[in-house]
């Protein structure tokens, strides 16, 4: 039977999992909106308004499901993890807070002129609530990300009876790892939204839309992806170099290195064995490790047998982190072969559209292997040098939280479900509105029930 501890740390990465899901579209969807709502203003042409009205109902969807979601994190704090707080609760909760003062609110006053004031307020009123909204969900991002990357390299504190005070505000915000971790997740969210945007235009084409809106929503996103993916190669360097420096064991646990070694090979597969600490079937490329990581290629990495039992799982981290690099390598390929041919006016061949399709989510599955990294990779402290899992964690029956993990698997599942069958839905109806005559079509845009 699992343990306590186990079943809450199931139970937050269950939490956190479906939670990251929502934000990672809704931040950078909100600015695609802007961009659509900018357009408009710009060119009067009418399909930047219906590439708006129907991401923007996507978008309500999806910022319900995180609201709702990002709630029941706060909780699992005080149920699952009481010595998260009393540990580090004058630095955790003051972030927290100020992500709720700003953003939230920020979100909460405009939301609701974006969603239902188009028609009730001029048009550039209605552009700055989506451009208010957009900037909510990246200064929300701002705030997380913060306490998170404190979590990671913390600094700007003191330790008092073994309670964490802050010394330096601006040295707790903006620690060592932050800077490189927020560009990191802001383009991860581009990259998801992007695909998202891609994936939904190609799905419309496939069955048939002939409207000019999905074809200049899948034109829009695969340049920002195009854009996004490369960049996002070159952050994940910087973003590295800098892990390399503050979590050593975690580079060690990515590239499954046991001994300290100079010129350390770039395992492109391998099966970690923990129990007797080496690596069966590598496959490697010489060098290339040390030469990415320290930009030398007789570089020295510390290996996982220097820090004892101080390191994290390596199995998950060494395949997350493989998972996460190879589905941005795909993303990179789609992409550019995606922008050219649009770039020479050619048409999207069926088999590409497919691909487009299949990727329509593959933004979640990257941004989840990144984040289990980041996460896992951690381990086994909570905060980093500061706070063991071990010490955080409840006391409580272990069957009290094996009941309500399970009621949050199930709740998750299904709503994970309804929100996949919705946004497909809502692409299918956008299709069959075409095929109707001009006097239905007439009667649905008034209603607003569904928009061309």
């Amino acid at each position: 039977m699992l343990d306590t501890l186990m079943l809450s740390r199931i139970q937050f990465a269950a939490n956190i999992s479906f939670h990251i899901l929502f934000p990672t579209i809704t931040i950078a969807l909100a600015w695609f909106l802007v961009f659509f709502r900018v357009r408009h203003l710009q060119t009067g042409q009418g399909v930047w308004m219906r590439a708006y009205r129907f991401w923007v109902k996507i978008f309500a969807l999806t910022f319900a499901l995180g609201v709702v979601s990002g709630i029941t994190m706060s909780f699992q704090f005080g149920t699952n993890w009481p010595g998260f707080m009393e540990t580090v609760g004058n630095i955790a909760g003051p972030l927290l807070g100020y992500e709720v003062l700003t953003a939230f609110f920020l979100e909460a006053t405009f939301l609701g002129i974006m969603l239902f004031g188009m028609h009730k307020v001029p048009p550039k009123v209605h552009t700055l609530a989506t451009f208010m909204v957009a900037f909510g969900t990246t200064l929300s991002a701002f705030w997380i990300l913060s306490l998170n990357s404190w979590m990671q390299t913390p600094t700007g504190f003191e330790m008092r009876d073994g309670v964490a005070f802050p010394t330096d505000w601006f040295a707790v915000i903006f620690n060592p790892s932050f800077g490189y971790r927020f560009i990191h997740m802001l383009v991860a969210c581009g990259l998801t939204a992007s695909f998202l945007i891609a994936g939904i235009s190609a799905y419309r084409l496939l069955r048939g839309d002939t409207k000019a809106a999905p074809k200049m929503t899948l034109k829009v996103s695969l340049f920002v992806a195009a854009i996004l993916a490369p960049t996002q190669a070159l952050i994940g360097d910087f973003h590295g170099l800098n892990t390399l420096e503050h979590q050593p064991q975690k580079i060690a646990a990515m590239e499954g290195v046991w001994e300290t070694e100079k010129g350390a090979p770039l395992l492109l597969f391998a099966i970690p064995d923990e129990q007797n600490r080496t690596n069966h079937f590598e496959i490697g490329i010489p060098k290339l490790a040390s030469l990415i990581l320290t930009h030398d290629s007789n570089g020295e990495i510390k290996g996982l047998n220097e820090f004892k039992d101080e390191h994290p799982p390596v199995k998950p981290v060494f395949f997350a982190f493989r998972i996460m690099v190879g589905l941005g390598l795909v993303m990179i390929c789609v992409a550019w072969l995606g922008a050219f041919k649009l770039k020479r006016n050619q048409q999207l061949p069926n088999w590409l559209l497919k691909t487009l399709v299949g990727m329509t989510f593959s933004g979640w599955v990257a941004t989840l292997a990144g984040w289990y990294v980041t996460e896992i990779g951690r381990q086994p402290y909570l905060v980093s040098g500061i706070l063991t899992v071990k010490d955080a964690a409840t006391d409580i029956a272990s069957s009290n939280v094996a009941i309500s993990l399970a009621l949050y698997l199930i709740v998750y599942a299904g709503l994970l479900v309804a929100y996949l069958h919705t946004v497909f839905l809502l692409a299918r109806k956008a299709v069959e509105i075409e095929e109707m005559s001009d006097s239905e079509r007439l009667v649905i845009q008034k209603s607003e029930v569904q928009y061309v």
